[in-house]
């Protein structure tokens, strides 16, 4: 079995000898997307961290029903939480209105009997806590090894945790008061516009749910998602969102051996499935973000991609560079996201050479992540960033051996590469590497 996806992965990504016309290389292009995602689908782990997420949503739905309670009912908008938590549930038929009623039961008991000091700052934990792990599952789609700190964790998370349910509350409210409106039920009466509107009416849940996973997918990641990427995957996330939830409606129809079998704990179970289901639904659509970003994994996938050693210094040269001259122009400071996508290389095989420059305090990471020379670039010599991305190239995910029982002859051999490079370095500092070209000066005109 091994042995076929071995061909059929090279028919994918190995260059055809033949022409395929454009509608070839698109159906190409597209079965590549196909085949990445149903492989990482496959291998398991998306989807042990969408039940994983299944656990922590368990514990968190009813504080972080409660926050969004707390904060609706502090902008006068308190009855704005039970549309949310009916439309989440729609799918589960006739069980909805009875999930909705008891989580929203919970949510009120939490509110009048639990909150105080300590249950406040326990409703808060467990709210961060449910994003944090949301955030840790998609900084490992994007092969991100760095969360965010713990102040841009609480902040960005509380902020969003504010804002997000206004938003949601908002929109609900102006689709409904516009399909209310009476110059909108005149225009539904006369045609087109009646049948224009049906079909806005149809795409508007869609546009919504599509925003929802776009911001998600360009917020969530601790690395810098273009708009474009994020809405398509949005778009994807959104319309197979939405086809799962009737598809799902219709197997809970369908399901009376489990109603018969289960009694009432089939509407635990139901609901169990259908947020299983959800979690999967957004960690594939952050799959598909990460690879329309990053097609050169789409052969790779999960695996790690590291540089070479003669690939690595020129990367440690390369990213000191970089770093140096925005130290020096003044200009915004690089990441290593933005230093792969100059690079035109994964973040992933460029991390362990910034971490080897980190450890040898070539560099530091500024609080939101930036990087800036770790001291004066005119103290910092071109051997020592060799020698740090020679000594430390596995970063901080592997061991380093620093000494074995080298044979004499090798030794010797090793130390004259040694010799030539400091020859040919010399005492050539950073900021004279990173120096701006002179600019050519114009002859004086002849008198």
């Amino acid at each position: 079995m091994t042995g076929y996806l071995r061909r059929f992965e090279s028919l994918l990504f190995d260059p055809p000898r033949f022409a395929l016309g454009q509608a070839g290389a698109a159906a190409l292009v597209v079965l590549r997307y196909v085949y990445a995602l149903g492989r990482d689908l496959v291998a398991g782990d998306l989807n042990m961290r969408a039940m994983s997420l299944v656990y922590t949503t368990l514990l968190s739905v009813v504080p972080l029903c409660a926050f969004c309670f707390s904060v609706l009912k502090g902008l006068g908008f308190e009855q704005g939480l039970q549309p949310l938590v009916f439309e989440f549930f729609r799918p589960l038929g006739e069980r909805a209105p009875e999930l909705t009623a008891r989580v929203l039961s919970f949510v009120d008991h939490l509110q009048g009997r639990v909150l105080g000091s300590i249950g406040l700052a326990f409703l808060i934990w467990t709210v961060l806590s449910v994003v944090q792990k949301v955030e840790e599952s998609c900084n490992h789609i994007w092969h991100v090894e760095r969360t965010r700190s713990f102040a841009r964790r609480v902040s960005e998370y509380l902020s969003v945790l504010v804002v997000g349910p206004l938003l949601m509350v908002a929109a609900l409210g102006l689709l409904a008061t516009l399909a209310t409106q009476a110059p909108v039920a005149w225009l539904a009466r006369h045609e087109p516009f009646g049948t224009l509107l049906l079909l806005l009416g149809r795409l508007g849940p869609l546009a919504l749910v599509t925003a929802g996973f776009a911001f998600l997918y360009s917020f969530v990641p601790n690395t810098r998602v273009r708009l474009p990427v994020a809405l398509a995957a949005g778009l994807a996330a959104g319309a197979v969102w939405i086809a799962a939830g009737v598809g799902f409606t219709r197997l809970v129809a369908y399901s009376t051996q489990m109603m018969a079998v289960y009694a009432s704990f089939a509407i635990v179970l139901l609901a169990l499935m259908w947020i299983w289901l959800n979690w999967l639904v957004l960690l594939m659509g952050a799959l598909l973000a990460f690879y329309l970003q990053n097609p050169e994994y789409l052969r790779s996938g999960s695996r790690d991609v590291l540089p070479t050693a003669r690939l690595a210094e020129r990367l440690a040269l390369s990213v000191m560079y970089l770093v140096a001259r925005s130290f020096a122009s003044g200009a915004a400071r690089p990441s290593v996201a933005s230093l792969a996508e100059t690079l035109q290389i994964p973040s992933s095989a460029l991390g362990p050479v910034v971490d080897a420059l980190a450890a040898a305090r070539l560099i530091e990471r500024g609080d939101d992540e930036r990087l800036l020379p770790g001291r004066d670039p005119r103290r910092i010599m071109l051997a020592e960033v060799l020698a740090a991305v020679r000594d430390g190239g596995g970063g901080a995910r592997t061991m380093t051996l620093r000494e074995a029982a080298i044979v004499p002859p090798a030794e010797a051999a090793a130390a004259r590469v040694e010799a030539t490079i400091a020859a040919a370095l010399g005492a050539q500092s950073l900021a004279d590497f990173a120096a701006p070209d002179p600019v050519p000066q114009s002859p004086p005109a002849s008198s």
